[in-house]
């Protein structure tokens, strides 16, 4: 999976493997979650949102199943 870095005050990088439906988001707290079931349309709108966090808060947090993979 390669990770996306990007400017923002959420999150440091993320990433999306297609064959899984899985999403990797890396927080700026440190904290890293898999979020499962995600479909493509919407990693590709996190990809073209000018609000990452915002479009984490409204498209994907509480959206879908997530497990905490690290910490920090």
């Amino acid at each position: 999976m390669e990770l996306q870095f990007v400017e923002s005050s959420m999150i440091q990088a993320f990433g999306y493997d297609e064959k899984t439906e899985t999403l990797l988001v890396i927080f700026n707290s440190g904290k890293t979650y898999q979020y499962s079931e995600v479909p493509k349309e919407t990693y590709e709108g996190l990809l073209a949102s000018d609000s990452k966090g915002s479009y984490m808060r409204n498209f994907v947090i509480d959206c879908y199943p997530y497990v905490l993979m690290k910490k920090r």
